[in-house]
C-alpha cells in the first residue's frame, strides 16, 4: 500500500486551523474518517432513508456494461473508495488489469483492498492513502483509465474545491481515459433531510464523531454535551449544510493549533455540506475544465445520476 505525499498530519492540522478560523468556523470533514467513523458511515448506508448508494448501484447495476463499452478501460481508480461496495459493478463488468482505490481512512482501504484483492484475483490491486484534492500526482499513468469519483462525493465539496479538483483531473486525463461521477440529485428538502436526521441517530454519531477525532489528535476540549446536532437544507446553495450548534456560549482549546475557540450560543460548526445537483448545472461546471457529459444515467425515480464524461 503506497500513501500518497500529503497525507501526512502537519498539512491536516494546518487546513483545520484555517477552516477553525472561518465564519462559519468548520472542521474539515476529514475528521470524520477515523477508523470509527468510517465504519459508522458503513452503517448510514444501510438506514432505510438514507437511499444514496441503493440508487446508485441500481444504476451501475444497469449500466456497468454500457460503462465498460464506452470506456473500454484496463486501469479503474476509485478517488474517496470506502469499502468500494458499489464499485464491484465496474469491476465484474471491466476487463480490468488494476484497480487503484484512492482514500484517506488507512483501515478502511486496507479493509477493503483485501477484500477486492480476494475476489477478484486477475486484477492487482494497487491501494493508496491521500486526500485527492491535492495527490492525484500518485495515481498510476497505465491506462486506458476509468476514474470514478462514487457515492455523491464530489458534493462534499465547495464550488470553488470542485472547480480545482476538475481542472486537475482534466490535466491528468489523456485522450483514452474517462470520468465517472455519482451525483445526488436535487429533490423535496423532507427527503434530503430524513437522510441526514435518522432515528437511530447513526448520523449524529458519525458527525459527532470529528469532535472526538480532534479531541484525541489535537487535545481540542470540545464537549458533546454543549452541542447540538442541526442537518439543514440550503436552497440557495442547493446543499445540506451539517453542523454542530453551540447551545451555550463557551470557549474550546485547541492545543495542538495554538486556538482558543470563542462559540456564541447559537453558533454553528460546520462539519460537512452535502451538494445536489442538476445535469445542466453540472455541464456548467465542467466547461472551464473542458470537460463535457457523453453518457447520463438516473434511476426510476430521478433520485441520483451517474455521469459519463471525458
Amino acid at each position: 500500500m503506497s500513501r500518497a505525499p500529503s497525507a501526512v498530519r502537519p498539512d491536516l492540522f494546518e487546513a483545520t486551523r484555517r477552516t477553525l478560523q472561518r465564519e462559519p468556523k468548520e472542521l474539515p470533514p476529514v475528521w470524520l474518517y477515523d477508523e470509527r467513523g468510517s465504519l459508522l458511515y458503513e452503517s448510514i448506508t444501510r438506514l432505510p432513508d438514507y437511499y444514496l448508494p441503493r440508487r446508485e448501484a441500481e444504476i451501475l447495476a444497469a449500466r456497468a456494461r454500457a460503462i465498460a463499452a464506452q470506456t473500454e478501460a484496463r486501469t479503474l481508480v476509485e478517488l474517496g473508495s470506502g469499502n468500494a461496495r458499489n464499485t464491484r459493478f465496474l469491476l465484474d463488468a471491466l476487463e480490468l488489469e488494476r484497480f487503484v482505490p484512492f482514500d484517506v481512512s488507512e483501515q478502511m482501504l486496507r479493509t477493503s483492498a483485501s477484500a477486492i484483492a480476494e475476489a477478484y484475483p486477475q486484477v492487482s490491486v494497487e491501494p493508496i492513502v491521500g486526500d485527492f484534492e491535492h495527490d492525484l500526482g500518485a495515481l498510476p499513468t497505465e491506462g486506458p483509465r476509468l476514474i470514478a469519483l462514487l457515492g455523491s462525493t464530489l458534493g462534499n465539496l465547495y464550488p470553488e474545491q470542485r472547480a480545482e479538483l476538475l481542472a486537475s483531473l482534466a490535466r491528468e486525463l489523456r485522450e483514452d481515459d474517462t470520468l465517472l461521477l455519482g451525483l445526488d440529485l436535487v429533490k423535496d428538502a423532507a427527503r434530503l433531510e430524513a437522510a441526514y436526521f435518522d432515528r437511530a441517530g447513526v448520523t449524529e454519531a458519525f458527525v459527532r464523531n470529528a469532535l472526538a477525532a480532534a479531541n484525541r489528535e489535537l487535545g481540542a476540549t470540545f464537549e458533546q454535551g454543549r452541542f447540538g446536532y442541526e442537518p439543514r437544507w440550503d436552497p440557495e446553495h442547493e446543499w445540506m449544510d451539517i453542523a454542530l450548534r453551540a447551545l451555550e456560549a463557551h470557549v474550546v482549546a485547541v492545543p495542538e493549533l495554538k486556538l482558543e475557540l470563542a462559540f456564541r450560543k447559537g453558533e454553528r460548526l460546520r462539519v460537512e455540506i452535502s451538494s445536489k445537483f442538476r445535469r445542466d448545472a453540472l455541464e456548467r461546471e465542467l466547461e472551464p475544465a473542458e470537460l463535457s457529459v457523453r453518457s447520463w444515467w438516473t434511476d426510476r425515480r430521478g433520485d441520483f445520476a451517474v455521469a459519463l464524461a471525458s
